[in-house]
């Protein structure tokens, strides 16, 4: 029974290095961008303190790291002085801006909201940068004894005194509260009118969880009925890059790389994060939107070790086990934990350890099942932060149902100890697929100087309750535009273009532009982009070709035009079968639409795949190796798992074309794709699709077992290789694909002989790497007992009409004779050709390839080439993400067919237009604003060596050379 009440996470925000908001830094990780970069000359100079050599005194060796790009913030809105601006750390204003986001992610920043029951907790290690630039400020008794030491007169003595002292802030009556770290939190409950505690804690680098560890006290005590916690750090600056210099834990190579091989050390960086939490209980009650659940949290000390700051894997071990124990669930159930890695080969290597003897005995089947990763690979080391950015890292995670990459892992550490154990580095961005058995789980570990421990446990939020919005933070989107006639389309283009250099977001424009489309529309364009920079450029090429009337002359797949009336008469969607499949199909979209992904969480639990899932083949842990790469394709191309896997795909693009509205006019399949377009169109459940692939593919392999078989690929007609085949030959044409495509098959002898006959008669031919001869009598003996399982299906009249490969004409309606016509399809010749030419004389001029894969669209095109139609693909292996499916929605878009394209943004927050600059805005970054040093210009500001002194001079007589500083060399 678990210990610890169900926290919700109701709200979050972040800045960390390279975006300014969740969207931002989720988009980040899941598009795995690293942001590590080298020190912005705001920051600290290279030029003044950077040495590769370790050992140099007073140098750092380290030169990059994460680093906050600057953020608006409004003195004024927060009741502040621009002038103590100066006077306060960097950090304080960053925290203000972050609770001031998560309170409105809460849904709890009005004048109406209650905030008397609301805490603010807050982990903030070591100083602030204010206290080191204050602090050096009073060192003037140094300097003025070092220059009377090198003979300078008093006068010149004070001058320079002052010059110094120039270089930093004065002190003024806001200096004080502006470097204090415990007004990182004060001063938010006062800005903000918090009214519960306020404070904050140091934990080192595991600050962050160690202030949710308080937060969840006042929770569960009932002291608060909200904390805002998590984590702020911007102390960036020399002092802690010494700090890590000298340890030394730095990264000679100067990368952050978490669990490879290549890890030589850390880097550090900028952040803030912060979570809105309350009782589960009470979020539910008051209508909050829940990111996830805090399970349970466990903490330790390492107790006595080797050094204060050696980490040991035995008290980190601890934490996990209390967290489990608080949680109530084993870590067999935890398929994503986001480690502490800081990417030091010993300290990554401990953790590893540590989280093994805890997974470990839980690893039953001796197969890697979670998912092992660190932020820091793009954001570097947060340090105080670290924690709170891997909690959103999780949270987003379990709300998103993605599994996040780790970077820069081109092989894991071999002191991990991976092999056969229940972890794996996940360097890909994959689905997180989960059966209905028990909800997501992830988890998080963040680890201090001085042996502080935490791990905390989070699940998906599966209640009754509300869920946020997701954050539509997707690899591609598609803009649509339509209007009366072409100058006003390129007028609209303008527009969009003008918004653009606003600031205007993707998904702000792409959201605008499916609203306002019209189908019908005279002038129509559809173009898909990553970010609104690629958009900008596809939109500056699409207007010229547009006003000069040459549309054709722009071969580009992501842009589409469409003018005039649709010539849309019938729409039909063709389903791919068995050759198309690859590792990783289908991924862009279980990842983005519930409605794709939903299809894999049901197979889990279909009894058929117990212990072989359908996912762990389409997607799964990344391989590092030649051999394992072949190995995964193996697995999937097997029959029994390749054609559940191809319907899987098709069927979550299905969904999606029903989302957009499209409803098909007619179906058909090629070879096994036959029997997915049956279950599209009704005629059998489509519940029962995957079991039944499943079943088609297991009587295949069996009925091939005994017998070898083989297929070649002849670039042909049929007619003229039907009129070389003898009967003899033991060969059939079992595909007729295209006019000059034919694929032939038999046994492997007899394919050998016909391989040499057609050579004879000047016709190449291809080997396919195929099991076995599908469509010949090699699988004949699946025919029957196909059958017999397809008499188990419901199957139904109506829906539309679906095209048989053995007839090349329309599936009869009873159910007695298709069963039979789909049965004996496995033995018979796919006769697509023909099949796709009579669709098209039924009026079928839309062709729609609903699987993985463009096989069919380029066999389709072949196939009608000269003839009016359109043939369009949703997928592409070659590229990547979502792009494939948004050309093909925009060719449909563009070509004048009536979708709802706003449906596949249901659930997804439309990004937010640019806020205009407010009178007294100022732009902050993560160091202290308006410092005197380093120069806004950066090395090119600083004072040049001034020439050597003529003769050597006594302390009596030494003059010093006048403050005229020639240009410094480049």
């Amino acid at each position: 029974m678990s210990t610890s009440p169900p926290i919700a996470i109701v709200g979050m925000s972040s800045l960390f290095a390279g975006s300014h908001d969740l969207l931002g830094f989720w988009r980040d990780i899941v598009s795995a961008t690293d942001r590590l970069t080298d020190v912005p000359p705001h920051a600290w100079l290279i030029e003044d303190y950077y040495d590769p050599d370790p050992s140099a005194p007073d140098m750092t060796y380290a030169k990059r790291g994460g680093y906050l790009d600057p953020v608006a913030f409004d003195p004024m809105e927060f009741g502040m002085p621009p002038t103590t601006i100066p006077a306060t750390d960097t950090a304080q204003l960053l925290a203000l801006i972050a609770a001031k986001r998560v309170l409105q992610d809460a849904g709890k920043y009005s004048d109406e909201a209650d905030l008397s029951r609301t805490s603010v907790i807050l982990g903030v290690a070591s100083a602030t940068e204010l206290v080191v630039e204050m602090g050096s400020r009073l060192h003037h008794p140094l300097w003025r004894n070092a220059l009377r030491k090198a003979g300078l007169p008093e006068s010149r003595v004070q001058e320079i005194v002052q010059l110094i002292k120039d270089h930093y802030q004065p002190w003024q009556e806001s200096t004080f509260p502006g470097l204090l770290g415990n007004v990182v939190a004060g001063r938010i409950a006062n800005r903000l009118n918090l009214g519960g505690s306020n404070f904050v804690t140091d934990a080192a680098c595991a600050s962050s969880i160690s202030a949710l560890q308080a937060g969840l006290h006042e929770l569960y005590l009932g002291d608060s009925d909200m904390v805002i916690a998590g984590g702020v750090d911007a102390l960036n600056d020399i002092l802690m890059y010494m700090c890590f210099s000298k340890t030394p834990a730095f990264s000679p190579t100067g990368d952050c790389r978490p669990f490879s091989e290549d890890a030589d050390g850390t880097l550090i960086g900028e952040g803030v994060g912060m979570l809105a939490l309350r009782r589960l209980e009470d979020a539910e009650r008051d209508g909050d939107e829940i990111y996830a659940v805090i399970r349970g949290l466990g903490a330790s000390s390492d107790g006595m070790g080797s050094s204060v700051y050696a980490p040991r894997p035995e008290g980190q071990a601890n934490a996990l086990r209390r967290a489990y124990d608080k949680a109530d669930y084993s870590p067999a159930t935890v398929e994503l934990v986001e480690a502490h890695g800081t990417a030091t080969k010993a300290g990554d290597a401990a953790e590893a350890r540590g989280l093994t003897s805890v997974f470990g005995p839980a690893n039953e089947a001796g197969r890697a099942w979670c998912a092992l990763g660190s932020v820091k690979s793009q954001i570097g080391h947060t340090k105080a932060a670290a924690g709170s950015a891997g909690l959103i890292k999780v949270a987003l995670a379990l709300h998103h149902r993605v599994l996040p990459p780790t970077l820069k892992v081109s092989k894991p550490n071999s002191l991990l100890g991976l092999e056969d154990g229940p972890f794996y580095i996940n360097t890909d961005t994959r689905p997180w697929i989960r059966g209905s058995d028990h909800p997501r789980r992830g988890s998080v570990s963040s680890f201090g100087f001085g042996g502080s421990n935490f791990h905390v446990a989070l699940e998906e939020y599966t209640g009754s309750g509300n869920r946020p919005k997701k954050l539509r933070a997707w690899s591609e989107d598609l803009l649509v535009l339509s209007a009366a006639d072409r100058e006003s389309l390129a007028l609209r283009i303008g527009k969009v273009r003008s918004q653009i250099e606003q600031g205007y977001s993707l998904g702000t424009l792409t959201a605008q532009g499916a609203e306002d489309f019209e189908a019908d529309a005279h002038a129509r364009l559809a173009v898909v982009a990553s970010d609104a920079d690629e958009l900008g450029i596809k939109l500056d090429k699409a207007v010229e070709v547009i006003r000069a009337g040459s549309e054709g002359s722009l071969p580009d797949p992501d842009v589409h035009f469409g003018f005039g009336l649709s010539k849309a008469k019938k729409l039909a969607f063709i389903f791919p079968g068995q050759g198309s499949q690859y590792v990783g199909m289908g991924a862009g979209a279980a990842m983005t639409f519930d409605c794709a992904r939903a299809v894999w969480d049901e197979a889990v639990d279909i009894e058929e795949f117990a212990g072989d899932r359908l996912d762990r083949a389409v997607f799964p842990p990344p391989a590092f190796t030649d051999d394992d790469r072949a190995q995964q394709f193996k697995t999937l191309t097997a029959m029994e798992m390749a054609q559940p896997a191809i319907a899987a795909v098709s069927l979550g693009f299905l969904h999606l074309l029903r989302a957009l509205g499209l409803e098909a006019d007619a179906m058909a399949g090629h070879s096994f794709g036959e029997l997915s377009a049956l279950a599209a169109s009704g005629r059998i459940e489509e519940k029962a699709l995957l079991a039944t692939a499943r079943k088609r593919g297991e009587l295949m392999a069996e009925a091939a077992a005994s017998k070898e078989g083989a297929m070649i690929a002849v670039p042909s007609d049929a007619e003229t290789v039907r009129s070389l085949i003898d009967p003899s030959d033991d060969v059939v044409i079992a595909n007729d694909n295209a006019p000059t495509e034919v694929v032939l098959a038999g046994s492997e002898s007899a394919i050998t002989n016909i391989m040499a006959k057609l050579k004879s008669e000047g016709l190449r031919s291809i080997r396919l790497p195929v099991a076995s001869a599908f469509h010949s009598h090699i699988v004949s003996d699946s025919c029957d007992p196909f059958h017999d399982h397809l008499a188990e299906l419901k199957w139904r009249d109506g829906g539309p009409e679906v095209y048989a490969n053995k007839t090349a004409d329309v599936y009869p309606k009873t159910p007695k004779a298709a069963r039979r016509l789909l049965a004996d399809q496995l033995a018979s010749p796919v006769r697509f050709r023909e099949m796709i030419e009579a669709m098209h004389s039924s009026g079928v001029t839309h062709f729609v390839e609903v699987g993985p894969g463009r096989i069919l669209t380029k066999l389709v095109g072949r196939c009608l080439e000269g003839r009016e139609h359109v043939a369009i693909s949703l997928d592409d292996k070659k590229v990547e993400g979502l792009r494939a499916f948004w050309r093909g929605i925009g060719a449909l878009a563009a070509d004048g067919v009536s979708m709802n394209l706003l449906a596949l943004s249901e659930g997804y927050q439309v990004p937010e237009a640019p806020a205009e600059a407010k009178p007294f805005e100022i732009m902050i970054t993560g160091f202290n604003h308006d410092r005197p040093y380093p120069p806004q210009n950066g090395a090119a500001g600083r004072a040049g060596p001034n020439p050597e002194e003529v003769g050597e001079p006594n302390a009596e007589t030494r003059t010093v050379t006048p403050e005229v500083s020639p240009p410094v060399p480049p």
